[in-house]
Order: C-alpha cells, then sequence, then structure tokens
C-alpha cells in the first residue's frame, strides 16, 4: 500500500472500510495478510481491526507480499494474483492454479476479494456474477458522486460497498459534519481512519 512514508500515521478512511470488509468477505476459514505498510500504519490497522471478532484471523506487515509468502511458507503457485493484464478469466475450475484476471474492469480490493472467494470457493462462474460498473451513489436529488471501479451487486442491482463507505463519501464530498466521521470502537473520532 504505501511506498516511501515510513512515518505516516494516517491510513486512508477509504482503505480501513475495504480491509474490514476483506475480513468480513474471507470468512472464518481463511486467513487475510495485509503487506507492505508502514510501522505507523500498521499498529494504527491493526488496533481498528482488531475490534472484528467474527471473521479470520488477519495479520498487518510491513514486509512486502513475496517476503509474507516466504515467512508463511506459502509457494508462489499457491497465489491467486490478480492481473487485469492476464491473458486468461479466473474460472472455478481453476481453483489449484492461478495465472488469471478477473476482467479488464478495475474493482476495489475488497470486491475482487469477493468475486475471487465467489469464483473459486463458491464455484460460480465469472461471468454468472452481478456486477455495477462506475455506479453513482446518490445522495440526495442533486448531489451524487461516480464510483470508477467495478462492484459486486446486491439483489437490488445496487453495488455492495463496505459498511461505512457512503458515510466517507458523503465527509469527503462535504455533505455530512466533520464532527460525523467514522468511527471505530477503539473510541471517538479517527481522522486517518
Amino acid at each position: 500500500m504505501e511506498e516511501d512514508d515510513e512515518q505516516s500515521k494516517a491510513v486512508p478512511p477509504w482503505v480501513y472500510l475495504e480491509y474490514r470488509q476483506m475480513i468480513t468477505i474471507a470468512g472464518v476459514s481463511s486467513s487475510v495478510l495485509f503487506t507492505h505498510l508502514s510501522v505507523s500504519s500498521r499498529t494504527t490497522l491493526n488496533s481498528a481491526l482488531a475490534s472484528i471478532r467474527s471473521g479470520p484471523r488477519f495479520e498487518v506487515h510491513s514486509m512486502g507480499v513475496l517476503e509474507a509468502m516466504k515467512h508463511h511458507n506459502v509457494p508462489l503457485n499457491k497465489v491467486c494474483l490478480l492481473d487485469p493484464k492476464a491473458e486468461n478469466i479466473l474460472a472455478p475450475e481453476d481453483g489449484d492454479e492461478f495465472s488469471w484476471h478477473l476482467g479488464s474492469i478495475q474493482m476495489t480490493t475488497d470486491t475482487a476479494l469477493g468475486v475471487t472467494k465467489r469464483v473459486i470457493v463458491d464455484k460460480v462462474p465469472l461471468n454468472d456474477i452481478t456486477y455495477v460498473d462506475h455506479p453513482t451513489i446518490r445522495f440526495n436529488a442533486k448531489e451524487s458522486v461516480e464510483m470508477p471501479f467495478r462492484y459486486i451487486a446486491d439483489s437490488k442491482g445496487e453495488p455492495i460497498l463496505p459498511e461505512g463507505m457512503k458515510e466517507l463519501l458523503k465527509v469527503c464530498a462535504g455533505l455530512l459534519a466533520p464532527a460525523k466521521r467514522l468511527k471505530h470502537s477503539t473510541g471517538g473520532s479517527k481522522q486517518g481512519i
């Protein structure tokens, strides 16, 4: 996530929401590793995500993904690297082999994880998943924001967003007072989360 900003203390609010959603999507039988974070971001994120009780085990690391794989004895051929430039589309029968993509439209990290889980674990073909591309999130009759990503659609055809994302978008658009910023169970308002 972060390149050279070792001193950064703020984890962008959207990162926190997407990472929290990824823990929920992964399920209790999984482990989620968040890599390449500054030490201060690791501490902040670990504290913020610690309140998730029903999710899988998760870890936050300063090390990169290759180093984390080595640390956990995960062979490269067991890692699902989702490259939009890859030649092949991920399919249910590919559960044991990973060198495919999820399509040409960029997804959020939590959506990509959700799609991968549906294809590999639930055996749903990629083309059978209903999506919303570049949805417009409406706040009222006059104000909205277009999201530049692909999302999984819910039963009403609306994008599945992480809990709290719509409120965060309202804050970013100046439609919600700063005092109503996202809060998490460690108490208080977090500007970085």
